[in-house]
């Protein structure tokens, strides 16, 4: 069984649209968006996968949400065969964090035909043994201190390192102010990250605020040899669920 989120009470987050984010900008792909997450950023903007009634966890906005209308369990071969009728090439896999129901995706992915599989995931939970083989892409988002999160957890320095080693992986880093440059610097140099993979991305959830950091952003991108992508999807869609 797999727990997704949902788009309204009852109704899972499985959609097609074009991927906003990382070295997939722009393609047409199949989502499925998953509940739970192991972190808890303070700018979160799919906070409704976590902060659930009785969460205290930190938040911006302070807003909770009620577990019974934001989640929803399925069988794994019924969220393929959902995903399969959107009628795309590749999927993404995003959240919360997906790897925490790495077996369940597993079984999922296994029932899938003739589609490329795209992970996104914070970076700091191994992928399961029988997924692995399965993915073509990891987007890995590793969450700097500005996001209030831990950073023995959210940074594990082996995790990092075995996330540099791995092939299939591209990073992908959150930036609210340019200091935070520095941190990703020392990240990328600590653990070996190849920079022709690693992504800066302006923190946002409105074009206003996309574009005001991108205007600083970019040039740093271009001075340190990074890549620099937008948040495509908010500019199509705004900041809403199903997009």
């Amino acid at each position: 069984m797999l727990t997704l989120a949902t788009t309204t009470p009852g109704e899972p987050e499985i959609f097609a649209s074009l991927q906003g984010e990382g070295p997939s900008m722009g393609r047409p792909c199949a989502f499925v968006r998953l509940s739970r997450c192991n972190l808890a950023c303070h700018w979160c903007d799919t906070a409704y996968t976590w902060r659930f009634e009785g969460d205290n966890r930190p938040h911006r906005d302070d807003t909770v949400f009620n577990r019974t209308a934001n989640q929803v369990v399925l069988e794994e071969a019924d969220v393929a065969a959902r995903i399969m009728a959107l009628g795309q090439d590749r999927l993404v896999i995003t959240g919360g964090e997906p790897l925490m129901q790495g077996a369940a995706l597993a079984r999922m992915v296994a029932c899938l035909s003739g589609m490329t599989v795209e992970i996104e995931t914070n970076g700091s939970v191994q992928p399961h043994a029988a997924l692995d083989p399965l993915v073509a892409q990891y987007t890995v988002s590793p969450k700097l201190e500005h996001s209030g999160n831990d950073p023995a957890i959210a940074l594990n320095p082996e995790r990092l390192s075995e996330w540099a080693s791995e092939p299939k992986a591209w990073f992908k880093f959150v930036i609210q102010q340019p200091q935070d440059v520095e941190e990703v610097l020392g990240l990328v140099e600590a653990h070996g990250m190849d920079r022709a993979r690693v992504y800066l991305m302006p923190e946002g959830t409105g074009s206003a605020a996309l574009r005001e950091r991108e205007r600083w952003l970019a040039p740093l991108a271009l001075e340190h040899g990074l890549r620099l992508t937008d948040r495509l999807h908010i500019h199509l869609y705004g900041d809403t669920r199903g997009t």
